[in-house]
């Protein structure tokens, strides 16, 4: 729609949280948070979170499909950009993390979280 490409050259959509899903051999972005445009009002404005339908050729489509069905991996969006007017997504395989691999993710921004206020608590009182 008109106002999300608004939006989107404001540079104010979130791609963090989205992920792509194929449905009916068509690709869909979820969860990409494009806010509505500030001069928008009523019925030019869009719905933040809907689904958004991505182009792309029939092979790869099918490529990706295969990919995500037999190695249990998910489609994410890395980047969003204009190209000759057109917002474009580069999307990648990534699988995600095990239960073992979050705890310790978890417990590294902890020990990380804990020596850096140590260090500023050291500045401080010296």
């Amino acid at each position: 729609m008109g106002s999300e490409v608004k939006s989107l050259r404001e540079g104010t959509a979130q791609i963090a949280e989205s992920y792509v899903r194929v449905d009916n051999d068509e690709l869909w972005v979820f969860q990409m948070h494009v806010p509505p445009w500030k001069f928008a009002v009523g019925f030019g404005s869009h719905d933040p979170d809907r689904k958004r339908k991505l182009l792309a050729h029939r092979k790869e489509i099918v490529k990706w499909e295969h990919e995500m069905n037999t190695q249990s991996l998910t489609i994410i969006p890395l980047k969003l950009y204009f190209k000759e007017g057109r917002a474009k997504i580069e999307i990648a395989l990534a699988k995600g993390r095990k239960q073992q691999d979050r705890r310790q993710a978890l417990a590294k921004r902890d020990a990380e979280r804990d020596m850096a206020r140590a260090a500023r608590h050291m500045e401080k009182f010296g």
